[in-house]
């Protein structure tokens, strides 16, 4: 039969119970307290009693207190699951989803998270899904860019603001409407295709870089502008959407009504 392993001396049973009073951790005040009736001598399986645990916790719990003392007696966490990444390669990604992708190499124009998964197994040989990949980017600071359109950061005030602009400034809305029923034209433009951004798909949070859109396509913009009372209309069918092609617009929505000024 083995011998009971004795503890450390530079503890004692009085110093065991001040320790259990000043604790928050009721798992540490009890293992304490078996530990102070050994301290002043109790047998193992007194201490196995008052600690409500078999004698071979109370054993476990001596070479714990032993080699790390009071703080040993605590509830340590599981250490779980190893990461995929370590440090070097987190490191890599981000200098990858900073340097974006090489079209003619990778086959994108911007990053997607099955896109920086294949390049993880192709540069490292490592298999990531696209959750557990989300979750590293994330932890490394990126967030997916959510641009804001031109127009908003032109603004002075924020469009709920504009709404309310002629109320505010007393103007009477109801009046402005039978003014405006006599000469009814209403611009619109709309576009046929689809531009995403080019440069980046993430960035630091916070940090809010511009990202042009792609320019590459078969769009057209279609400005218009109708006269329900005179059943006139002017439209036109730009390539672009700029200044010109505003004045273009405006130059073919005088054209009809010159005839016929209201």
């Amino acid at each position: 039969m083995g011998s009971a392993i004795s503890l450390r001396t530079d503890f004692d049973g009085e110093r065991l119970r001040l320790f259990a009073r000043q604790t928050n951790d009721a798992n540490q005040a009890r293992r304490l307290l078996a530990l102070a009736s050994i301290y002043d001598g109790g047998s193992r399986s007194d201490a196995a009693r008052l600690g409500s645990v078999s004698l071979q916790i109370v054993r476990d719990w001596v070479i714990r207190f032993n080699d790390r003392g009071p703080d040993g007696l605590v509830n340590g966490k599981a250490p779980g699951k190893s990461s995929l990444l370590n440090d070097d390669q987190r490191s890599a990604l981000a200098q990858a989803i900073e340097r974006g992708p090489k079209p003619y190499l990778d086959g994108v124009v911007r990053w997607r998270l099955c896109d920086l998964a294949q390049w993880l197994w192709e540069e490292f040989r490592i298999s990531v899904s696209v959750q557990t990949l989300g979750r590293e980017v994330r932890a490394l600071g990126y967030r997916k860019l959510s641009a804001r359109r031109g127009i908003m950061r032109r603004m002075p005030m924020p469009p709920r603001r504009l709404k309310k602009l002629p109320r505010r400034c007393g103007g009477n809305r109801q009046g402005s409407r039978q003014r405006q029923s006599d000469r009814n034209l209403v611009p619109d433009e709309a576009r046929i295709g689809q531009t995403n951004k080019i440069t980046r798909r993430w960035a630091k949070r916070g940090s809010r870089p511009s990202a042009p859109h792609d320019q590459r396509t078969r769009s057209a913009y279609i400005f218009g502008a109708i006269c329900p009372r005179h059943g006139k209309a002017a439209a036109l069918v730009m390539p672009w959407c700029d200044t010109y092609a505003m004045n273009q617009h405006l130059a073919e929505m005088v054209c009809p009504l010159k005839s016929d000024p209201f």
